[in-house]
C-alpha cells in the first residue's frame, strides 16, 4: 500500500514545473556597473551650450541665444511669414504677443502655424529637450503645429542623458517626452524627409536671463 505521504503528494502542472525550473536556474547576482566614467570631466555650462548647439543644428533644428522675449518674436517673424497665420504660446511672458491656448478644445489647434512652448531642460549629448505635463496639460501641443519653438534657460542644459534621467527619476508625471529636432524620417529609400508627421521645423531659444 502506498504511504500517506505519497497519496497526498501534489502533482505539479506544466506551468509550475517551468516556473520552478526557472527559479532554480537563476544566476548569482552581480554588482551594478560603475557609472563614474559618465561623470568624469563634466563640461562647463558654456561647453554644454556649445555642444548642444552643435548637435541641434546637425539634426535639422536651429538655436538662437536671446536676452528677452521681444527678441524671440522678432526672430520668429524674420524666419517665418506669419502674416494672417495663427501663432499660439504656452509661455506666459508671450501672452500679450500671441494667442494663449486655454486648452478648451483640441480641434482649435488644427490651424496653428507656430507653437511656442517652455521646456524643463535640454541634453547636450543628443540635442533633446525634456517636456512633461507639468508645463502644459495637453500633450498634443508639441506635435500639432507646422512649426515649433522651444524656450530654454541657458543654465538648464545638462551634458548627458545620465544627468537628465537623474533629474526626472523621482518625478511624478502623466506624460513626458524628450524632443530632438523637427519631425523626420529616412525609412523610404534612406532619403531624409523633415516634417514627415509632426512639426516641419524646430527653433530653440536659449535665454541668457532667468524667466
Amino acid at each position: 500500500m502506498a504511504s500517506g505521504k505519497a497519496k497526498t503528494e501534489k502533482i505539479m502542472t506544466s506551468r509550475e514545473k517551468i516556473l520552478a525550473a526557472v527559479k532554480e536556474s537563476q544566476p548569482e547576482l552581480t554588482p551594478l556597473p560603475n557609472l563614474d566614467l559618465f561623470y568624469q570631466n563634466i563640461d562647463t555650462p558654456e561647453q554644454n551650450l556649445t555642444n548642444f548647439i552643435s548637435i541641434v543644428e546637425r539634426i535639422g533644428a536651429k538655436v538662437y541665444q536671446v536676452q528677452d522675449y521681444p527678441q524671440v518674436m522678432n526672430q520668429l517673424k524674420e524666419d517665418f511669414d506669419l502674416a494672417g497665420k495663427r501663432v499660439v504660446s504656452a509661455v506666459r511672458e508671450l501672452d500679450a504677443m500671441v494667442d494663449e491656448y486655454k486648452g478648451s478644445n483640441n480641434h482649435e489647434l488644427a490651424d496653428v502655424e507656430l507653437m511656442i512652448l517652455p521646456t524643463h531642460f535640454a541634453v547636450a549629448e543628443n540635442g533633446a529637450c525634456w517636456v512633461n505635463d507639468e508645463l502644459y496639460q495637453e500633450r498634443l501641443l508639441p506635435f500639432i503645429p507646422q512649426h515649433l519653438a522651444f524656450i530654454l534657460k541657458k543654465e538648464n542644459i545638462v551634458p548627458t542623458l545620465h544627468q537628465a534621467y537623474e533629474l526626472i527619476a523621482d518625478k511624478s508625471y502623466g506624460f513626458g517626452a524628450f524632443i530632438a529636432g523637427p519631425s523626420k524620417t529616412a525609412d523610404i529609400e534612406q532619403s531624409l524627409v523633415l516634417g514627415a508627421h509632426c512639426p516641419r521645423s524646430l527653433r530653440i531659444f536659449v535665454m541668457n536671463l532667468s524667466f
